[in-house]
C-alpha cells in the first residue's frame, strides 16, 4: 500500500515560492532576481546546519525546499544525509497542478529526496469538480511513489466555504476549532478511498488532543498502521506554534512538524533589510528551528511509555 515513515521527523520546510517573492522581496515577474531569492533560501539552509551542529540530531532533522530556488540546496542536503523533501506543486495556485506538467516524474528523478511533496487545498465539502480534477492528479502521483518506490509527503489544507464560515459567525477560529477537524478527517478518508497514499500527511495544527487522536486514526486506518503525521505551522505566531507542537507531540503517530515562515521569516526581513549581518541571521534561524526540536521532544517524552528523548548532551543549546 504505502511504504510508510515512523521517526521522528523535524522538517524546515522553505518551498514557498510565489508568497514568498511577492510578500517578502515585493518582486514582480517576470522575476529577474532568481540570485537574490536562492540566497536567501541558502541562508537559510545555513541556518539549518548550523542547528544540526549545535545538536539537533541529524537522522530527524530534514528541508523542504522548491526545485526553483533550491537545486543545489537540495543536492547538497542529499549528499549530507539529510532527510530531503522537494515540492512538485505549482506555486500560488487554488487548484492543485503539476509544477513542471506531465514531466514531475522527470524532475522527481532528477533528485530522488526522501519525500515528493504536494501541497494540496481539499475541502470535501466544496467544488466537487475541482475535487475530482485534484485527486485524478494525485492518483497520478500516488501510482509513480508506488512504483519508483518514492516516499510521498501531503501536505493538506482545508479552507473554509464561504457557507462553512457563515455557520460559525465568520470566525475563523472557531471554524478551526469547531469545523475544521472532522472536515480534515473526511477529506483524508476520501482521498485514501481514491486510492491517495501518502506515507507521512503534513496536516494543519489541532488545538485540542482528541482531535489530534482521531485524525492519527483516521490516517493510520485500514492497514495504514506505519503512516505518520507532521503538524505544519502555517506561519503562526510563536505561542499558537508552541501550542501545536505541544499537543501533537503527546499523541503517537504524529511524529514531528514543519515549521517554516514563523523559523525564518524575520530572520530574513532583518538581513535584507540591513538590520542583522548574515550570520546573526543564519544564527536566529538555527535557535528557532533548535528551539521546536526541544519543544517537541519534552513534550513527547512526556506521555506515558513514550522513548526517551534528546539527551542533554544532544539537545540544542540556546544561542544568545
Amino acid at each position: 500500500m504505502n511504504l510508510g515513515y515512523k521517526s521522528p521527523l523535524y522538517l524546515l520546510p522553505f518551498d514557498h515560492r510565489q508568497s514568498y517573492v511577492t510578500g517578502m522581496f515585493q518582486f514582480k515577474p517576470p522575476l529577474n532576481q532568481h540570485k537574490t531569492v536562492a540566497g536567501s533560501k541558502q541562508l537559510i539552509y545555513d541556518g539549518f546546519r548550523e542547528a544540526v551542529d549545535d545538536g539537533v540530531p541529524a537522522s530527524c532533522a530534514g528541508i523542504l525546499v522548491d526545485e526553483e530556488f533550491g537545486a543545489g540546496i537540495l543536492r547538497d542536503a542529499i549528499r549530507s544525509g539529510y532527510v530531503t523533501a522537494v515540492s512538485v506543486e505549482k506555486s500560488g495556485s487554488d487548484e492543485f497542478e503539476f509544477e513542471y506538467g506531465e514531466a514531475f516524474a522527470e524532475h522527481i528523478d532528477a533528485f530522488r529526496p526522501t519525500f515528493a511533496k504536494v501541497l494540496v487545498r481539499y475541502n470535501p465539502d466544496g467544488d466537487a469538480a475541482l475535487n475530482l480534477r485534484q485527486t485524478a492528479r494525485l492518483r497520478q502521483l500516488t501510482d509513480y511513489c508506488r512504483k519508483a518506490a518514492q516516499r510521498f509527503m501531503f501536505e493538506l489544507l482545508v479552507p473554509a466555504t464561504k457557507v462553512q464560515l457563515e455557520q460559525v459567525q465568520v470566525d475563523k477560529d472557531a471554524y478551526d476549532r469547531r469545523t475544521r477537524p472532522a472536515l480534515m478527517r473526511q477529506a483524508i478518508r476520501t482521498l485514501q478511498d481514491a486510492g491517495i497514499e501518502p506515507d507521512v500527511w503534513k496536516i494543519e495544527g489541532l488545538d485540542r488532543r482528541e482531535d489530534c487522536e482521531q485524525l492519527v486514526e483516521t490516517v493510520r486506518r485500514d492497514g495504514r498502521g506505519d503512516v505518520g503525521c507532521i503538524v505544519l505551522g502555517r506561519g503562526a505566531d510563536e505561542p499558537r506554534v508552541v501550542a501545536w507542537l505541544e499537543t501533537a507531540a503527546r499523541v503517537p503517530g504524529l511524529i514531528g512538524f514543519a515549521v517554516g515562515r514563523t523559523t525564518f521569516w524575520d530572520a530574513i526581513a532583518d538581513y535584507e533589510s540591513k538590520k542583522m549581518t548574515r550570520q546573526a541571521a543564519v544564527s536566529r534561524i538555527a535557535q528557532c528551528y533548535g528551539e521546536w526540536v526541544a519543544i517537541f521532544e519534552r513534550a513527547r517524552t512526556s506521555r506515558p511509555g513514550a522513548a526517551p528523548g534528546l539527551s542533554e548532551t544532544t539537545a540544542p543549546r540556546t544561542v544568545p
